[in-house]
């Protein structure tokens, strides 16, 4: 059987329904999972049943986090939050890390990772990060508009440049610095909240050029790593963004 994928979805409040963008379960499809779609549970719901039925656990983007989660007052940035699915996807990414699950977190996916697992954000770039970047585009969602720095030897490097296509530079996607021959990758970019402090086993696998932290990673032996941009949206143009899913896909394999 292929390995199951939940994918986290967002919640509307008011109308009270839940959605999801196509593109995470097309990219799980194409990926070689079967992806399974898990709306938040009430606060009273122990969400353990859904990691019974599935192989890997895939974080998707949305609203703002509450910083209750991370000991902070909100701040006067802070968007529109969601009670219920914080809390339910930050109960669920612990027991997740907790089982040794292979968990893949996008947006606030990443954000969320971090937050489960110790860390804090950003509740607003614009305001708490003097000098950043443009990081909520106004070009279309599958057009990259910033580059980020992979860090060497990371497990995400491994997955977006393979050694066979990393070191020569072909990929149509990928710019070389000026003084080190180290390849740069564009993405796209809709956010304004970010890392902040790395989570405890956390490492930082990826920056944008104002240093905003674009993904990290455990480097222990399950796959475990969040993205800040949207490689559902970029995948079917550059495939190298499809390795992404592909990895966990893989690493469900074998849970």
């Amino acid at each position: 059987m292929k390995p199951r994928i939940g994918i986290t979805c967002a919640f509307n409040q008011e109308g009270g329904w839940f959605f999801l963008r196509q593109g995470y379960v097309q990219a799980i499809i194409a990926a070689g999972g079967i992806p399974l779609l898990l709306p938040c549970l009430p606060l009273a719901r122990d969400e353990s049943n859904y990691l019974e039925i599935i192989d890997g656990l895939l974080l998707s983007g949305g609203g703002d986090l509450d910083p209750l989660f991370f000991g902070e007052a909100p701040h006067p940035g802070l968007g529109e939050i969601s009670p219920e699915r914080d809390y339910f996807e930050i109960s669920l990414t612990r027991k997740a890390l907790r089982l040794g699950l292979p968990i893949l977190g996008i947006c606030r996916g990443l954000q969320v990772l971090n937050v489960a697992a110790g860390g804090n954000i950003y509740q607003d770039l614009g305001s708490q990060y003097p000098g950043m970047i443009m990081h909520q585009q106004k070009a279309p969602r599958d057009y990259p508009v910033h580059t980020i720095d992979l860090a060497p030897g990371s497990r995400l490097e491994s997955i977006l440049l393979p050694k066979e296509e990393g070191a020569s530079g072909s990929g149509l996607n990928i710019e070389l610095e000026n003084e080190v021959d180290r390849p740069l990758l564009r993405v796209n970019t809709l956010h304004h909240q970010a890392v902040r402090n790395v989570a405890p086993g956390f490492v930082v696998s990826a920056r944008a050029s104002d240093g905003v932290i674009e993904a990290i990673e455990t480097r222990g032996p399950h796959l475990v790593l969040g993205v800040q941009w949207h490689p559902e949206y970029l995948w079917e143009k550059d495939r190298r963004f499809l390795g992404l899913f592909q990895a966990l896909v893989k690493a469900a394999r074998r849970v």
